[in-house]
């Protein structure tokens, strides 16, 4: 129910006018008094039924959301697995709009885009997953391999722990995590040997260790 505020410069207050106590509606009959009570019991009853049918409203908007984001979700499912990552990562997308707080979405975005190659909005992807569920190891560990690509081994590394730390028999993050220290190995040997490190930035693939 849409309700609007009617701005009316001339309209005068109520108690401008009770000020002349010789008018007639200033002194209200015990039928006056009835009547208003009656009037505001009906309203409140009106209020009631109006709250409880916007909430019902509200609960069946959220479960048409949730049903429409679930099959998108499917959809981009269905399209990443035959290899055709930008028409899932619209499906993801459009899901998203609907759930915007899903982790799962975000972390399956995040590992597309790093099959895509671009680790920025991976690592954001990722990064936003680990936010809604901190508690999801699969989310650290996806966020870890988005730092790898985008050349930090440092923070791949802290990653790659706070998942091992939720979940001790990950056996992806304990390979990943081998891979990041190996990468920091390589660059302090790097600056050992006088060559030019000027950046700790290093791009990984398929865990092959190159500096850039």
């Amino acid at each position: 129910m849409k309700l609007t505020w009617n701005k009316n410069p001339k309209k005068r207050s109520r108690g401008v006018v009770t000020n002349f106590p010789d008018l007639p509606f200033e002194k209200e009959s015990p039928e006056t008094h009835s009547s208003q009570r009656q009037f505001l019991e009906d309203d409140s009853k009106r209020r009631q039924l109006d709250s409880s049918e916007v909430g019902l409203n509200h609960e069946k908007f959220d479960l048409e959301s949730k049903n429409l984001a679930e099959s998108f979700r499917a959809q981009g499912d269905k399209l990443a697995e035959e290899g055709k990552y930008q028409e899932a990562l619209g499906k993801w997308e459009a899901a998203l709009n609907l759930v915007p707080e899903n982790a799962v979405l975000h972390e399956q975005k995040a590992q597309v885009l790093l099959e895509l190659g671009d680790a920025w909005k991976a690592l954001k992807a990722a990064t936003r997953a680990t936010e809604i569920d901190p508690s999801w190891a699969e989310a650290w560990t996806t966020l870890g391999r988005a730092q790898l690509n985008f050349g930090e081994p440092d923070s791949a590394i802290r990653s790659f722990e706070s998942a091992i730390s939720i979940n001790a028999e990950s056996s992806e993050a304990k390979d990943d995590l081998q891979t990041a220290k190996q990468l920091i190995q390589k660059r302090e040997q790097l600056q050992t040997s006088g060559q030019d490190t000027d950046t700790k930035r290093f791009v990984v693939s398929d865990k092959n260790i190159e500096p850039n």
